[in-house]
């Protein structure tokens, strides 16, 4: 799956809400354990987020009995106004194209802030908008057909019903590619805490690692930036730590993360204009 260069579609806008399109609403509490030091939302606070407003979606509907198993094969992230805490986020669901097997879910969150002894500066409305490539799968894992049911409701929401993947990361660059002045590989440890009842690192979890790695790159958040984490291969329990390849181009943070030797996820956060 050959990636996308930034100049070219990366940075293309999530396409809107239709007119009239039929959408799922839920508002959360933001929590002081998804915000960083400066108590802005971290991104894998919004992945917990984009989780729970699926379930919660899940279950508003008959996809509770037709459709149960759906995992994430991409997450895109563009935070356009940051959303920090104290406040409440209102979270919008919908089908922004689809196939016969997957759909591109867009979810949009706006913030409402809030004030208080320990954030008690005024800020803008948040807004950060989402979308994430999910695959309908059957109990063994495998892509299944959506039900005719399920097909008809998210085909009503749009115009794009031959949704195709194409990969928006750049694939792992090899030895001969590597620039030699690139920081060295680093070690992400994992916890048990980072997996889930099915015994798969949790989808947030990944971001956990994005995270870790902008600590470093604070300019890339300075301003509005897109972050894309593409899911390429399962993470058992048994895996100790990942391997996290980093490489900074321009204004793009690229990011590969190996478990046993093998490119598990790709990430990549790059400032917006």
């Amino acid at each position: 799956m050959q990636g996308i260069s930034p100049s070219e579609d990366f940075r293309r806008p999530l396409a809107d809400r239709r007119d009239g399109a039929l959408f799922f609403e839920a508002k959360y509490r933001l929590r002081t354990g998804d915000v960083d030091q400066d108590m802005r939302l971290r991104l894998d606070g919004m992945a917990r987020t984009l989780q729970d407003v699926a379930n919660d979606n899940l279950e508003a509907t008959d996809f509770a009995h037709t459709d149960p198993f759906w995992i994430v094969r991409r997450t895109v992230i563009d935070v356009i106004e940051p959303i920090s805490w104290p406040g409440t986020v209102t979270a919008q669901r919908w089908c922004g194209a689809l196939s016969t097997r997957w759909t591109n879910m867009r979810v949009r969150m706006t913030a409402e802030h809030e004030t208080n002894l320990f954030n008690p500066t005024q800020r803008p409305a948040g807004l950060v908008e989402t979308e994430a490539f999910w695959i309908n799968v059957n109990q063994q894992g495998l892509p299944a057909r959506i039900s005719d049911g399920g097909f008809a409701l998210l085909s009503s929401m749009n115009d794009v019903h031959r949704l195709k993947w194409k990969s928006m990361n750049p694939e792992l660059p090899s030895e001969a590619d590597t620039d030699t002045g690139a920081p060295a590989d680093r070690q992400h440890v994992l916890r048990s805490t980072d997996f889930d009842p099915f015994k798969h690192m949790n989808n947030a979890a990944y971001w956990a690692a994005v995270e870790d790695e902008l600590v470093d790159h604070p300019d890339l958040t300075a301003t509005r930036h897109r972050a894309v984490l593409e899911y390429l291969r399962p993470i058992s329990p048994d895996t100790i730590a990942l391997t996290v390849r980093r490489r900074r181009e321009g204004d793009q943070l690229q990011m590969w993360l190996l478990a046993n030797g093998v490119t598990a996820a790709t990430a990549t956060v790059t400032r917006l204009s």
